[in-house]
C-alpha cells in the first residue's frame, strides 16, 4: 500500500522512496516481533482520512500474545492544509503539509522485558503555489522497563550509538541528551519515563548535509531497531514474575499514559491535525495503576528503576 499526496512538488520522487522504506520497514519489524512472540500475529487494518482530509496509512496491532500483551506498528502518509490550530500549537507556517512516518509501541507482558517505542518521519511544508518552503527529518527510539538490567541499557544505547557514529561521533551524546530532556515527565519532579535512547526532530539539510545524507541517516537507525530490541526481549520474556511485579508494572504504565497525554509532540500533533484517534492512542497500554503517593521500598529493585529515572545515566 502506498500513498503519495496530491499537491505536486519537485520532492515527489524523494518522497515515495522515503513512503517505500517505512512500508516495508514495517512488515520487517512485524515479522521478526512475531517470530519472537510465538503465538500472536499482527492484524492489518488500511484506512484513509476521512471528510477530505489527505492521506490515509496501515495500522498493524497485536493483542494477547505470548511476549506482547498489546502493541502497534503503525504507517502513516497524510497530508492537508495548514489550519490555524497547527499554527499556534505546532509552530508551523505555511499553506500545506505533508507528513510520512512509522511510529510503534510495544508493551510486553512480563514486567522484566522493557516497552519499547520509536518513530522516524519525514515532514514537508509547501506555500500557496506548492512549492516547498521546508522539509525535515526526525525519531528515535527509547526504552522503558519495569526492572533494571543494566546490560539491556548499555545495549540498547550501544546499538543507536553504532547506528549514529559513521555520520559523525557528535551525534550519538546530542541526541542521547536531547531524549533525556524531552521524555520527561516534569510534573513528577523531573521523572524520565525510562532510561532513553535516541531522539531528534527537526534534522534539515544546510551546508555539510544534503537530503540525502539525512535519509541515509534515517534509514540507519530505523534499520537498528529490532538488533537493538529483540536481544533483550529474548532475555528477559521467560523470567519468573509476580503480583508485586505486575502491579509495579501498572504503576509505571501509568507514568507512561501521563507523558502520552501531557507531553509527548506526535500526540498532540496527530490530535490538533484531526488525525485518527484509534491508531493516535494505540501508544497507550491496556493497563494501567495510580496509587496515591506511592513509593517503593528504599534500595529494593523498584527503587533502583526510579533512582535511574531521576537521575539520568550515561550508558555507553
Amino acid at each position: 500500500m502506498e500513498l503519495t499526496q496530491t499537491y505536486p512538488t519537485d520532492t515527489t520522487e524523494f518522497k515515495g522512496r522515503w513512503i517505500h522504506f517505512v512500508y516495508e520497514l514495517q512488515e520487517r519489524i512485524c515479522t521478526a516481533l512475531e517470530q519472537a512472540d510465538g503465538k500472536a500475529f499482527f492484524g492489518i487494518d488500511d484506512w484513509q482520512r476521512a471528510e477530505g482530509r489527505g492521506g490515509g496509512g496501515r495500522t498493524r496491532t497485536v493483542e494477547n500474545g505470548t511476549v506482547f500483551e498489546k502493541g502497534g506498528v503503525n504507517v502513516s502518509v497524510v497530508y492537508g492544509h495548514v489550519t490555524d490550530t497547527m499554527r499556534r500549537h505546532l509552530q508551523i507556517d505555511g499553506a500545506y503539509w505533508f507528513a510520512c512516518g512509522l511510529s510503534l509501541v510495544l508493551h510486553p507482558k512480563n514486567p522484566y522485558v522493557p516497552t519499547v517505542h520509536a518513530n522516524w518521519r519525514y515532514f514537508e511544508l509547501y506555500d500557496e503555489a506548492n512549492a516547498v518552503t521546508d522539509r525535515w527529518f526526525g525519531g528515535g527510539a527509547d526504552l522503558t522497563p519495569y526492572y533494571l538490567f543494566e546490560e539491556d541499557a548499555r545495549h540498547f544505547h550501544g546499538t543507536f550509538k553504532d547506528a549514529m557514529d559513521p555520520f559523525g561521533k557528535e551525534l550519538y551524546p546530542r541526541y542521547k541528551k536531547e531524549c533525556d530532556d524531552y521524555f520527561v515527565n516534569r510534573h513528577r519532579h523531573s521523572e524520565t519515563r525510562g532510561v532513553g535512547g535516541v531522539f531528534f526532530d527537526h534534522l534539515r539539510a544546510g551546508a555539510e548535509t544534503d537530503i540525502e545524507d539525512l535519509l541515509s541517516f534515517q534509514q540507519a537507525n530505523a534499520n537498528s531497531f529490532l538488533d537493538a530490541y529483540l536481544p533483550i526481549v529474548n532475555r528477559r520474556k521467560d523470567t519468573l514474575y509476580g503480583e508485586r511485579e505486575t502491579e509495579w508494572q501498572e504503576i509505571r504504565r501509568g507514568r507512561y499514559v501521563e507523558f502520552n497525554l501531557l507531553h509527548d509532540r506526535g500526540t498532540v500533533f496527530g490530535l490538533k491535525t484531526n488525525g485518527r484517534t484509534e491508531s493516535i492512542l494505540m501508544s497507550l497500554p491496556p493497563r494501567a495503576r495510580w496509587q496515591y503517593q506511592y513509593q517503593p521500598e528504599p534500595g529494593s529493585a523498584e527503587d533502583k528503576l526510579l533512582q535511574v529515572c531521576l537521575h539520568p545515566i550515561d550508558w555507553v
